[in-house]
């Protein structure tokens, strides 16, 4: 299987368009993924009856086939970004929620006393202490999902999103592999920097296990 590489310097264009889409749609999604399932985290981790409730709920959510969560969602949003982020956020939300419940419970009981001792009022003491210790779980959470995201972007395609999962495509409908390989690679590249990169912004956040290891 060889590469036409003329074929690449005549579509470098279209290949940084579509990488750009295909982050963009992939960084949306974890984001509002975020957004979404910090906050039930939190309510997941103090209220423990509904622990269960939400975390089953997002596997529920996991389970459904991402080309029948686009096609259920193209009713409401259409064949627009909309859709794609939005199916990508929900398949986010089950690594996302359980890697935050699970970071949350890894902060030491005598640690939040300790705060509370002190005065700290709740939403501080979640803020300052029990978020800031749970972050490395939590960001092994988010590379996950940024990982998984950025595979699934191509799914889109069939809705006429996709980003580089249109090169697949093209590729496959000329019989042509060098679209192929250009959006297989491009994809690996994409998900090897993004894990890089937030591997890089942990160890910036994370400045106390930094001395712990030199010490």
């Amino acid at each position: 299987m060889s590469v036409d590489w003329s074929w690449i310097a005549d579509h470098t264009d279209d290949l940084t368009t579509l990488t750009v889409n295909h982050l963009q749609a992939a960084l949306s999604a974890v984001f509002f993924g975020l957004l979404i399932s910090l906050p039930l985290a939190v309510l997941a981790h103090r209220v423990r009856p509904l622990r269960g409730l939400l975390l089953g709920l997002s596997n529920i959510l996991f389970t459904i086939p991402s080309i029948a969560v686009f096609v259920l969602l193209l009713p409401v949003s259409g064949l627009t970004r909309t859709t794609t982020v939005t199916g990508l956020t929900i398949y986010t939300l089950v690594v996302l929620l359980r890697n935050t419940v699970e970071g949350l419970d890894s902060v030491p009981q005598k640690t939040k006393e300790a705060a509370k001792a002190m005065g700290t009022k709740p939403l501080r003491a979640l803020l300052t202490v029990e978020l800031p210790l749970a972050l490395p779980v939590i960001m092994a959470g988010v590379r996950i999902a940024t990982v998984m995201s950025i595979s699934l972007v191509s799914v889109a395609t069939y809705i006429g999103d996709g980003g580089l999962g249109q090169l697949f495509t093209d590729g496959f409908q000329r019989d042509f592999p060098t679209p192929v390989i250009a959006g297989v690679v491009l994809t690996l590249l994409l998900a090897l920097v993004a894990d890089a990169l937030l591997v890089a912004v942990q160890y910036v956040l994370t400045p106390w296990n930094r001395r712990r290891r030199e010490a």
